[in-house]
């Protein structure tokens, strides 16, 4: 495929969210099957809940366990679903450039708001192979493209220099920082123009990246309590440091919870404990242990009481 096209500049009315952006679990149902009435439900309730943006078929959305169909099923039915009410980034990533292009093509022309693409994972690309794969996306759209770098699960790291050369890119508007690396995330503060959005990945170092002028989280822990993480993100907004500290560190126990496994399990097994969806996932990502649904539902329990 050629990717010397001449790019397509943003029009001056696209914008990427500040704030909450949670990283929407998919819904299946008992059979395996998309459930999309639990979709529609999900949605609702974080335009009810005051999330600034939906980030679909990520990691968390279990996009690596979607076909190629239903990995644009989702993206279409979340537009569709959320009527224009809140901003919709889909996940666009893929260890094939070619794919992940059609797939930010995909996105683009059925109306997302934004796109997130997260590094090839297995391949293990140079960083000029990186730099090449996010400019084909770019280059193919007109919204904003947010880079997703989480080596812990892709190995290859996308360096704070790469990140800054893909910034010249009209259409590449953001990063999703999930290293978890504070000294990183200030050489990319330090490294990025103004007006470049910069997000934690990591609901564990969400208040710190804020702290130091990250523009919101793309948090897994907004699927359960996403009104607290608006505020949380509210609260920094405001300048109000000790009050934005005190909800971080008493949401600490659910966000450990969630992560104790393999994440999406624990976070749909909360979700399930919630009634927004089944606590079905597909191979090979199983529902946690029972150690760990204990810890979970310990948790959801403490946050029902703690909110009634």
């Amino acid at each position: 495929m050629d990717y010397s096209m001449t790019r397509l500049p943003l029009s001056d009315e696209t914008r990427l969210p500040r704030g909450s952006i949670v990283a929407l679990i998919t819904p299946f149902a008992k059979d395996g099957g998309l459930d999309r009435t639990a979709l529609r439900k999900l949605i609702d309730f974080h335009v009810t809940s005051g999330t600034a943006a939906i980030a679909v078929v990520g990691t968390t959305g279990e996009s690596s366990t979607l076909s190629h169909v239903e990995h644009r099923e989702v993206i279409a039915a979340a537009v569709e679903y959320a009527e224009g009410r809140i901003h919709i980034m889909a996940g666009v990533g893929a260890n094939s450039t070619s794919e992940a292009v059609e797939l930010a093509r995909f996105a683009s022309d059925h109306g997302a708001s934004s796109l997130l693409s997260v590094v090839p994972y297995y391949v293990k690309p140079t960083q000029q192979g990186l730099f090449d794969h996010f400019t084909a996306q770019a280059d193919v759209v007109r919204i904003p493209l947010v880079l997703y770098n989480v080596p812990g699960r892709t190995v290859t790291d996308m360096t704070a220099s790469t990140v800054a050369r893909l910034a010249h890119h009209p259409n590449i508007r953001g990063l999703k920082d999930a290293t978890g690396d504070m000294a990183r995330a200030v050489e990319i503060l330090r490294a990025l123009p103004s007006g470049f959005a910069l997000y934690s990945g990591d609901d564990f170092t969400s208040l710190p990246y804020l702290a130091l002028g990250g523009w919101g989280v793309i948090s897994v822990l907004a699927n359960v309590v996403p009104a607290k993480v608006v505020e949380m993100c509210s609260l920094m907004e405001q300048g109000k440091i000790a009050r934005a500290r005190r909800l971080f560190v008493q949401l600490q126990p659910l966000t450990r919870a969630l992560f104790a496994e393999t994440s999406p399990g624990p976070v749909k097994y909360a979700a399930s404990l919630l009634g927004q969806c089944e606590a079905t996932l597909r191979l090979p990502l199983v529902i946690p242990g029972e150690p760990t649904r204990r810890l979970i539902e310990q948790c959801v329990k403490g946050e029902l009481e703690h909110a009634a």
